[in-house]
């Protein structure tokens, strides 16, 4: 049994010419706070799951930055790591849904309902979509000197008696659901050695501690340049802009296959929808400029652009296939 990806794909953000171009036009020179009435009239706390200095953390704030100056109030970045980002969702869960608290998550949002037991808000219920603005792949790569070469070495060396290895960043992880989605696609073993970390397993994929390295783009890519990692594939539907020659593993013989890690922001569930509009709007007319697109491919991100209605919708169908998958492989969280 395969699972396959049957998400609505997030717009290339090259298609926000026609939404930014429907947003209303602000009046004059003031600022939209300064509108009697208007939103925001308050700073706003977006909660970013992650520690800071971390890929979450960074995006969250290029686009805090960017948003504060289209709405003319500072918007407050407020870090609450822990517990694979449950702490900072239960936190966003019981604010107030007026708009001033917002909950900037990837894609294991998605994935906390079906690895822990219990959690203390509901992913469903107590959230709604705002935008999705970035987006990155993982990569299967192997160290430079490794037996196997491409990819169907790997799927060659998972038939043998003594599989390979496998590092992902952790029990749970994009990375981890990755490896073992392609497990049960290819009918192959990995041995999967799960990491605190994304660093760390590529250091020990470098260092011969692990034979395959399942981690994001951003984290790859200065290896892959340097000659000490070997790309393999990349678990996107499409190809990465900054690996054009390195194919999908849909490509390579497994259709439908497709793990890409998104970055978005939620508000807390009943939140105006003119507001949710408003930030929807801000957000994708931030991510559109030149500069930002640019900071974000630096840093191993693709700009996207998603209605709330499609982001919701990528949310949900992500939370029941990967609801399906940990049942199948009895994922729980450690």
């Amino acid at each position: 049994m395969r699972f396959l990806s049957v998400v609505p794909r997030l717009a290339a953000i090259s298609l926000l010419g026609a939404t930014l171009a429907a947003a209303p036009a602000r009046a004059g020179a003031s600022p939209p706070a300064a509108r009697a009435g208007a939103f925001p009239q308050r700073p706003i706390r977006l909660v970013v799951t992650f520690p800071p200095g971390g890929g979450t953390d960074t995006l969250a704030r290029i686009v805090g930055t960017e948003l504060s100056r289209s709405l003319g109030q500072a918007v407050v970045v407020d870090n609450r790591p822990g517990a694979s980002g449950n702490i900072g969702a239960e936190l966003v869960a019981h604010s107030r849904a007026d708009g001033y608290t917002l909950l900037m998550v990837n894609s294991s949002f998605a994935i906390n309902p079906a690895v822990f037991g219990k959690l203390p808000f509901s992913p469903r219920k107590d959230f709604g979509a705002v935008v999705a603005f970035a987006s990155v792949p993982s990569v299967i790569a192997v160290p430079a000197h490794s037996p196997i070469h491409g990819f169907a070495d790997l799927l060659a060396a998972g038939r043998a008696p003594r599989p390979p290895s496998y590092a992902s960043c952790g029990n749970g992880t994009p990375q981890h659901l990755a490896g073992e989605l392609l497990k049960i696609s290819a009918r192959i073993d990995l041995l999967h050695i799960p990491y605190k970390g994304c660093a760390p397993a590529l250091t020990d994929v470098l260092g011969g501690q692990a034979d395959v390295s399942i981690n994001t783009l951003t984290n790859t890519l200065p290896y892959l340049k340097s000659g000490r990692l070997r790309a393999l594939a990349v678990t996107s539907r499409q190809r990465s802009p900054f690996l054009p020659d390195v194919p999908t593993v849909a490509e390579l013989g497994l259709p439908g296959y497709d793990v890409d890690q998104w970055f978005g922001i939620l508000a807390p569930a009943r939140t105006p929808p003119e507001v949710v509009r408003k930030l929807n709007v801000e957000i994708a007319r931030a991510v559109a400029r030149p500069e930002i697109r640019a900071n974000l491919a630096q840093l191993g991100f693709a700009a996207t652009y998603s209605t709330p209605a499609e982001f919701q919708g990528v949310v949900d169908a992500d939370m029941a296939r990967w609801q399906k998958l940990a049942a199948r492989i009895g994922l729980r969280a450690d």
